[in-house]
């Protein structure tokens, strides 16, 4: 299988192959994720645009629903991929506090686009309302509860509003590592980037 190939390739040519796949999981999935979520967050802010009820806030809605959703798939796309293969190390290597402050961070944005998609579908379930996903019906995960759908809805708001914070927290931190501390953090996050590129640029 192509699984098994690539991880053979991985465990004789460890450290090429990591980057390789890593840089096109950025390529892939890392840039087409973040895409998604700038989609997502607009489609809900732009339907207050549009009086309630009325058709185009409906599709607001559905859509901001759809992408939240391929988002979720996306996400457990990429977790299997940096469990496999080793993302390039950071050039200098930062202190110890700051990799843990940044695991910190990663496992914070991965809790956030696992939850907010789920709590989403779980609040779609509860509502008794349909679940489309690009031409398909996704099946509801509980069953209607008007108490609960609330409760549900409560929470995403929260949490989507904790989302802002997160997000522009992670982008300080990539901003801080390149122009402050000089090393290669944000340039390594760009799938257009070499790594010789990008040990040029922590340097200057």
């Amino acid at each position: 299988s192509l699984g098994l190939t690539l991880g053979l390739l991985a465990g004789y040519y460890r450290r090429w192959v990591d980057l390789l796949i890593m840089r096109l999981a950025d390529i892939t999935l890392a840039f087409p994720s973040l895409l998604l979520l700038i989609a997502v967050y607009l489609r809900i802010e732009l339907r207050e645009i549009y009086p309630k009820g009325s058709d185009p806030r409906e599709l607001m809605k559905t859509w901001h629903n759809m992408l939240g959703l391929a988002v979720f798939g996306l996400v457990f796309i990429r977790l299997a991929l940096r469990s496999a293969f080793h993302a390039p190390p950071i050039t200098p290597q930062p202190p110890a506090w700051q990799h843990s402050f940044a695991l910190a961070m990663h496992l914070a944005l991965y809790a956030f686009l696992v939850a907010m998609p789920l709590i989403g579908w779980l609040t779609l379930s509860a509502k008794g309302k349909p679940i489309p996903f690009f031409g398909l019906q996704l099946p509801a995960l509980i069953g209607t509860d008007k108490t609960l759908a609330e409760n549900l809805e409560e929470i995403h708001e929260f949490i989507g509003t904790l989302g802002y914070y997160l997000i522009g927290l992670h982008t300080v931190a990539a901003l801080a590592h390149h122009y402050f501390m000089r090393d290669d953090t944000l340039l390594r996050m760009l799938p257009w980037r070499d790594r010789k590129t990008s040990n040029q640029g922590a340097q200057t």
